[in-house]
């Protein structure tokens, strides 16, 4: 698949952008029943690993926002984010863990490992928001307008704007394009939220010390 990117761009090892004119917010919003209505969460204070062989999304936007939260001894924790939205997206071979630290009884850290879409089926996301910290993929976009404010991405026929219940500077960057498809992807996130979110294959165990998924 080609990009078309106004001449044509391919970004190696994509990091999305996350620029820090933005609003900070109390809380990260969700997008549910279509993005028609919104709930507000606190994030914890762990984030997680994601690493997929493709995924494959449309109608991207991206934005800089804050999710905030408490750390895992109760301090008050903001960290910024880049906050990348799809209509819809389809994840191959999808690998995700958390490590929790220093659990008493002698556990030491457990790490909790989520694998997705390893056989025939594809991971299926609907209304998709990663909020995400770090990112390393090869990255192919179609039709990408970059440098866009953010508060022209309205959410309109089914299409991802600014996350509801997310504040963020509606004159701060943005970007969109058709479509994304990002391949090798290994991810750092405080959050992940969709309207629906479709897992074949699942499997989730914990695991004794640190093993991550990259």
């Amino acid at each position: 698949m080609g990009s078309q990117v106004r001449g044509g761009t391919r970004w190696k090892r994509f990091a999305l952008v996350m620029v820090p004119s933005v609003a900070a917010t109390a809380a990260v919003g969700i997008g549910l029943a279509q993005g028609a209505l919104a709930a507000s969460f606190s994030v914890s204070g762990q984030e997680f690993k994601v690493k997929a062989k493709e995924l494959e999304g449309w109608d991207f936007v991206q934005y800089g926002s804050v999710a905030s939260g408490k750390t895992l001894d109760g301090k008050a924790q903001n960290s910024p984010v880049a906050v990348s939205g799809f209509s819809k997206a389809y994840i191959t071979n999808m690998c995700q863990s958390v490590v929790t630290p220093n659990l008493p009884f002698g556990l030491g850290n457990v790490t909790l490992q989520l694998t997705a879409g390893t056989g025939d089926e594809k991971v299926y996301a609907k209304d998709l928001y990663l909020d995400v910290s770090e990112l390393g993929a090869d990255a192919e976009f179609k039709n990408i307008d970059i440098g866009v404010a953010a508060g022209s991405l309205p959410k309109a026929d089914g299409k991802p704007g600014i996350q509801p219940g997310t504040q963020a500077n509606p004159n701060g960057f943005s970007q969109r394009a058709d479509k994304a498809v990002l391949t090798d992807v290994e991810q750092k996130a405080w959050a992940t939220t969709a309207g629906t979110f479709k897992l074949p294959d699942l499997s989730l165990k914990l695991v004794s010390g640190v093993k991550e998924c990259y």
